[in-house]
């Protein structure tokens, strides 16, 4: 397979608020028909640099391209965004409020209309259409706004935050809707502080912490940065054999848990059983996109985010 062409790109991009360094020289690349995950507590620059590389504010220095634009605003009628700070008109029905949306992007009203009640009609929601925005739940109005987000079908969408305030069955129901846009070789980029929605759906991610881009690459590739975890429990509770372990390994609940050492398991195995440790249960666990996050962005981000350490979570 050939190399992919560059949906969005950012070059060094900083953003200063009132002095401060919102953004502080994020690069990044996404390519076309990926999902790209940009991760980051709250606070960390995610929606300034999405709004920079839309073209809704500038940067203070650094430059951007998207969709083979230098001036991104020239793409807008490509992109479908959905801003973090949402809102519909509460008298507006349903079908309407997502055909409006279509309108702002150049889509005939009566043609919105009627890609309006087919978007609904295909997810199950045909009798959503003539209701007013008032009458839907939480839930169901982010989902409107959703489909009037892709109702133009853009070559590239923007989520902002997209899965704050759902219920698990939404955020389930928006995950599958991101997943069939990518199918369809469109490209997505959502920005979150939940990891584990990053883990499920993303090819790419970006972690910015503190106005900086601490990692970009594939989600394999930040996981790749640690070692995986040995999680064993000897039938002997001491001996020789505890010579053995690794200095750093902690025992937790009557099990003991390191690094895979780079030798691999097999000399320890050998060395455990020589040493009469007797082996009850092992087991090597890869770690995950969470785990990553804490080593690249720092335990101070990862508190931001409201996420404990693993060795915190597990005593």
């Amino acid at each position: 397979m050939g190399e992919r062409a560059i949906a969005a790109e950012a070059r060094q991009l900083v953003k200063l608020f009132d002095g401060k360094r919102a953004v502080d020289g994020v690069s990044l690349t996404v390519p076309e028909g990926s999902i790209t995950g940009i991760l980051g507590p709250n606070g960390a620059g995610k929606t300034t640099t999405l709004r920079m590389m839309l073209g809704i504010i500038d940067p203070t220095s650094g430059s951007r391209s998207l969709l083979g634009h230098d001036r991104p605003l020239e793409a807008a009628r490509q992109v479908g965004y959905l801003p973090e700070e949402r809102g519909l008109y509460p008298a507006m029905l349903a079908a309407e409020a997502i055909a409006f949306m279509g309108a702002l992007r150049g889509v005939p009203i009566a043609e919105g209309r009627r890609r309006a009640v087919a978007l609904l009609k295909d997810r199950g929601h045909e009798n959503w259409a003539k209701r007013p925005i008032r009458t839907l739940s939480k839930g169901m109005a982010q989902t409107v706004q959703l489909l009037g987000t892709i109702i133009h079908k853009p070559r590239l969408i923007v989520l902002d935050e997209p899965f704050a305030g759902l219920d698990a069955l939404n955020q389930e129901k928006l995950e599958q809707l991101i997943r069939d846009q990518a199918a369809a070789g469109i490209t997505v980029i959502f920005s979150t502080h939940v990891i584990a929605h990053a883990e499920r759906l993303c090819e790419r991610v970006v972690i910015i912490a503190e106005g900086k881009a601490a990692f970009e690459g594939a989600v394999d590739e930040a996981r790749g940065r640690l070692r995986p975890i040995v999680h064993l429990r000897t039938r002997a509770k001491d001996g020789p054999w505890r010579s053995i372990l690794p200095v750093r390994a902690k025992q937790i609940a009557g099990e003991w848990r390191f690094e895979l050492p780079e030798g691999g398991p097999e000399p320890m195995l050998r060395a455990l059983l020589d040493g009469g440790a007797g082996i009850e249960t092992l087991s090597i666990e890869r770690p995950g996109l969470h785990d990553a996050f804490i080593a690249i962005a720092g335990e101070a981000a990862a508190r931001a985010m409201g996420q404990r350490p693993p060795e915190e979570m597990a005593s």
